[in-house]
């Protein structure tokens, strides 16, 4: 089936099975390799993307129910993005990298819906992103970093 899809902003149109994950149409279809397959039941979060600015997880959803535009991680951008790469890079959180852009795409919804969140707030946020290397002290001080650096 063909189907019509607003990704970073721009009209795309594929044809492939309706059951088709969201993850193997940007990857796959799109080119858009940034949003990583981790364990293809929504468990790990490295499949994190948005869609009308809510992040969800792309390997379970299948293309044929988006139903909004979808932002995936080589799209990110605006103040929370930038201030959440900065304070990444300062506290060193990625180790191996293969979970960053699903951490980032759920770390730029938390900050665009709470400015100054807690850390109940970012653990709740974060909850399903999975980092095999453990750095989830880093990360959280890093949202902690970034939200200060906004405002």
């Amino acid at each position: 089936m063909t189907y019509k899809l607003t990704v970073n902003g721009q009209p795309r149109t594929v044809d492939v099975d309706e059951d088709t994950p969201l993850l193997w149409v940007l990857r796959d279809e799109l080119g858009l390799t940034g949003t990583k397959f981790g364990c293809g039941i929504a468990a790990c979060g490295a499949c994190t993307v948005h869609m009308d600015g809510q992040p969800l997880r792309s390997c379970s959803l299948p293309v044929s129910a988006v139903t909004g535009e979808i932002t995936t991680i080589e799209a990110v951008t605006g103040t929370e993005a930038k201030a959440l790469q900065d304070a990444w890079v300062r506290l060193d959180v990625p180790q191996c990298g293969y979970c960053q852009s699903g951490q980032l795409m759920s770390a730029v919804a938390l900050l665009r819906e709470i400015a100054k969140p807690t850390d109940s707030d970012i653990d709740l946020a974060m909850n399903g992103n999975i980092c095999r290397c453990a750095t989830y002290i880093r990360i959280r001080a890093a949202i902690h970093e970034a939200a200060k650096a906004i405002a």
